[in-house]
């Protein structure tokens, strides 16, 4: 088996994450979830698991947090192009979720960021890796 990330997120609502995560382009994987689960595939080893509260608690004895007042984790998602970028940021607001902050262009990298309707932060970025390259190459490299 390849190696895989399953990233387990509590949600207030199965069903509205799960419509929100298709809305932005992830497959909900039908033999993984129920009324109180969805499994959200990203790519072939990449699945984000929505658990309603009951269910993600029997992951940890630790309060859940309410991602809308407390951080734990942001997550990146890599996209092909900034065109990319911006369509499943207008399609993360179009199905419920909150904009964080516009367009941020560093040139080599292109990045917007989002949460969805429980406050997970995403943010999709694109990065031209040559020129990513170029930009990281240290005076003395550049120089020889």
């Amino acid at each position: 088996m390849a190696k895989t990330i399953f990233v387990n997120l509590p949600v207030t609502d199965v069903a509205r994450a799960a419509a929100f995560y298709e809305a932005i382009g992830f497959t909900r994987n039908a033999m993984f979830s129920t009324a109180q689960a969805a499994a959200m595939e990203w790519s072939d080893t990449i699945s984000v698991m929505l658990l309603d509260h009951g269910i993600y608690a029997t992951f940890t004895d630790k309060t859940i947090i309410d991602a809308h007042t407390s951080s734990g984790v942001l997550f990146a998602l890599s996209r092909d192009s900034r065109a990319e970028v911006d369509a499943i940021t207008a399609a993360a607001v179009a199905a419920g979720g909150r904009e964080l902050h516009g367009a941020e262009d560093l040139g080599f990298m292109y990045s917007r960021a989002f949460e969805d309707p429980d406050g997970h932060g995403w943010g999709p970025m694109f990065m031209d890796m040559a020129a990513a390259a170029e930009a990281m190459r240290q005076p003395e490299e550049a120089e020889t």
